[in-house]
């Protein structure tokens, strides 16, 4: 029989949108520098109170690295510092962790505690806060932590509007979490204007610019787009908002933590694939996507033109001296 070559099949081709900005943000990479500056200053381990970002990825490179992560003080031996995430925490934390002696850093978001102090001012104002955002989140815990309880009321969707009772329509104010969808915040600000008009507006505006202008980018690629993905964690509200964003703007999309939870039957085999990754997620596991993606397709990458983000957070004193 004449000779016959094996020829594999020829990958089709997918145009990958990435979109700009995407990835860690400036309170994330400070977040991070943090834990890790604390492994060097105080050796391991070094215990974290929550998950210092949420990102798998993250975390377990830094447990490995001696990260000590646990969920209340009470776990924390009194020999040993703590850190305290990147979300925020309530006043009783720090004051708890003042009265037991331990020695803590506080790796909260400046952008979070612009949102912690503004509370403060409006609650010595005397005025009732409505803040909007997600019941649950570590975001908004810290943030509710902050002032005296029965000061504050969440308020999560525009029918909550219509029925939440305050003490005085006349005297209030609202606040937002930082990483909310800006549409849907922008829908709720206007149906609380609508119903208390005199209602106080935050200085600027809260939702950070990290969340902001990562669903901008989104909205530049989606509709060019037959699928997205977005790496990031299920935990991460600026992650499951931008898998909100393309599905706003018509095109189906995914949340995955890395390569391995592609689903390739729901993927199929687009010509225009989008990828974006949340705050929280790092370059690296988009390159993971990226040469996952190239195992099956002939990838032409094309990175969305955007302007470079050169916002940086000063590190603590402690850590730097």
């Amino acid at each position: 029989m004449p000779y016959m070559s094996m020829m594999l099949p020829e990958r089709p081709p997918l145009t990958l949108l990435i979109a700009a900005p995407r990835g860690f943000c400036a309170g994330v990479d400070r977040a991070i520098r943090i834990v890790e500056l604390a492994l060097e200053r105080f050796g391991a381990p070094v215990y974290v109170r929550h998950e210092i970002v949420h990102n798998r990825y993250v975390v377990d490179r830094l447990r490995d690295m001696g990260a000590v992560f646990v969920e209340e003080l009470d776990k924390v031996p009194d020999d040993r510092p703590v850190v305290f995430s990147a979300h925020g925490v309530p006043k009783a934390v720090p004051n708890k962790a003042t009265e037991r002696g331990l020695t803590f850093v506080d790796a909260t978001c400046p952008l979070v505690s612009k949102v912690h102090r503004q509370a403060e001012r409006l609650i010595d104002e005397g005025r009732h806060i409505l803040f909007i955002g997600h019941a649950g989140h570590p975001e908004v815990i810290g943030t509710m932590g902050q002032v005296p309880d029965g000061s504050i009321s969440l308020v999560e969707t525009v029918e909550d509007v219509g029925s939440i009772v305050v003490p005085d329509p006349l005297n209030l104010a609202f606040l937002t979490q930082t990483t909310l969808s800006v549409d849907d915040t922008a829908e709720i600000v206007a149906a609380l204007q609508a119903r208390f008009p005199s209602i106080k507006t935050p200085r600027s505006e809260d939702i950070c610019y990290a969340t902001s202008n990562r669903q901008a980018a989104v909205k530049v690629i989606a509709s060019s787009c037959e699928r997205l993905l977005v790496i990031g964690s299920p935990k991460s509200s600026n992650s499951l908002r931008l898998v909100e964003v393309s599905e706003r703007e018509g095109t189906p999309a995914r949340l995955i933590q890395r390569a391995t939870d592609i689903d390739w039957d729901w993927l199929g085999t687009p010509k225009v694939l989008g990828l974006t990754a949340g705050a929280s997620a790092p370059e690296v596991l988009v390159r993971e996507v990226i040469e996952a993606l190239d195992a099956r397709f002939e990838v032409i990458e094309q990175v969305a033109d955007h302007e470079p983000e050169r916002m940086t957070f000063k590190l603590p004193r402690e850590l730097v001296a």
